[in-house]
């Protein structure tokens, strides 16, 4: 970990409220004139890529890759709340993974439903508020009640909220709000003439959502894959190599540090 990271994280522990970052040595990092609450991400998206090549470099079955990924998931956001970023969302279970073979597709709905009940407590107990993002129809009941439970325990925790995006694509998240945001127009809910991004984005799956600052995904792979893609406009594209199940909270902090080290334009010139 960086050493200006390193010193975000102990005054997090320490619950120290007044940073001193002009007191970092001048070899920490380049911009230490900037508060450290513009170098960390406030919202990190991850695609958990290479569950299934990390299974089958072990000679293994897919379903031992996800369910490796499970403890990685659960480091990251350990990590995530020692550096203080307040939103993290995963990319759990995508619309176009219906595509797989019905063995996998079932093992992945019922892993998913276990996860959250096995992990709620224990989130709970971290601070961690969970929601869930995605479509209802073909997603398995229990699924749903799950995720509605974790959802229903953990509504008052601020440490973090950690988005489990479940049944979920961007385009889809995208066509839905059109869909309802048309709808209230033809009703006479909403006037045409003064809707704008602010209104459209109230009808997206979590309206309260902040925009992706640090987009990450493992693997190797450089795509985004249809996740988040309004939310994502804007946000930071980090690509690493390591599988899905070999991250751990450490790969976090360097894709941060990668962050801090960028300069955000949203379109202006230097």
């Amino acid at each position: 970990m960086a050493p200006w990271l390193r010193w975000i994280a102990w005054c997090r522990a320490k619950k120290v409220r007044s940073w001193r970052f002009d007191r970092l040595p001048e070899s920490s990092h380049s911009v230490k004139t900037v508060h450290p609450h513009h170098l960390i991400p406030r919202h990190v998206a991850i695609v958990m890529d290479g569950n299934g090549r990390w299974a089958k470099q072990r000679g293994l079955p897919r379903t031992a890759g996800h369910e490796a990924g499970e403890a990685a998931l659960l480091d990251l956001v350990k990590g995530a709340i020692e550096v203080g970023i307040g939103h993290v969302s995963a990319y759990a279970f995508s619309t176009e993974n219906w595509k797989r073979s019905p063995d996998e597709v079932r093992f992945l709905m019922g892993f998913n439903r276990d996860v959250i009940r096995r992990r709620r407590d224990e989130m709970d107990q971290m601070g961690v508020r969970v929601r869930w993002a995605g479509r209802r129809p073909r997603l398995w009941k229990s699924v749903i009640d799950e995720l509605e439970e974790a959802e229903r325990r953990t509504a008052g925790n601020r440490v973090l909220t950690l988005t489990m995006c479940v049944n979920y694509g961007g385009r889809a998240e995208i066509a839905d709000a059109a869909a309802a945001l048309a709808a209230d127009a033809v009703a006479g809910r909403i006037d045409p003439a003064r809707i704008d991004q602010r209104t459209f984005a109230r009808y997206l799956d979590e309206p309260d959502m902040p925009d992706v600052d640090l987009f990450l995904r493992t693997s190797g792979e450089q795509r985004t894959s249809n996740f988040l893609l309004w939310q994502s406009a804007y946000a930071e594209l980090v690509f690493i190599d390591e599988l899905w199940p070999d991250v751990d909270r450490r790969h976090l902090w360097r894709a941060v540090e990668q962050y801090a080290a960028r300069e955000r334009r949203y379109g202006g010139a230097k």
